[in-house]
């Protein structure tokens, strides 16, 4: 299992930054052979099934993600996701958080623990490091696009 954080201080405000990293058919951008879709329709809310499929072919594999706290930036309160993982490969979760930061900013921290089924435990270390670089990417990527 690899848990992870990373932070990322941004000129926008937690709405914007918040939305930004929300829209979850955007976080496939970043990594090859993914696609990411959310039902059901509609704003997204606990109980929103969010699936990240990856791979070609018979080589493709699902990582579904349950929303279970859903409490978007408001007044000042920092908002903040928790998705559970639900897959067979894929297990763990994913927190999303966003307040403000220094001078109007917003502050990001996403925190996740992995859990790939058939890697032994030996494996940690280079899934963490691969876990905050892909997820890094995204992030800044998902960030800097309107």
């Amino acid at each position: 299992m690899a848990v992870f954080s990373l932070e990322r201080t941004v000129a926008l405000p937690p709405d914007e930054a918040w939305r930004r990293l929300t829209r979850w058919e955007r976080h496939g951008d970043t990594v090859p052979l993914t696609r990411v879709t959310a039902e059901p329709p509609g704003p997204t809310r606990p109980g929103t099934l969010v699936v990240a499929r990856t791979g070609a072919g018979p080589l493709a594999f699902d990582d579904p993600m349950e929303v279970t706290l859903w409490r978007p930036p408001r007044g000042g309160t920092p908002g903040r996701c928790r998705l559970d993982k639900r897959g067979r490969v894929v297990r763990g979760w994913a927190e999303i958080e966003v307040g403000t930061g220094p001078g109007g900013r917003s502050r990001v921290v996403w925190r996740e623990e992995l859990d790939v089924g058939f890697l032994p435990p030996f494996l940690d270390g280079p899934l963490r490091r691969a876990g905050r670089h892909v997820f890094g990417r995204t992030v800044d990527h998902l960030l800097r696009q309107p």
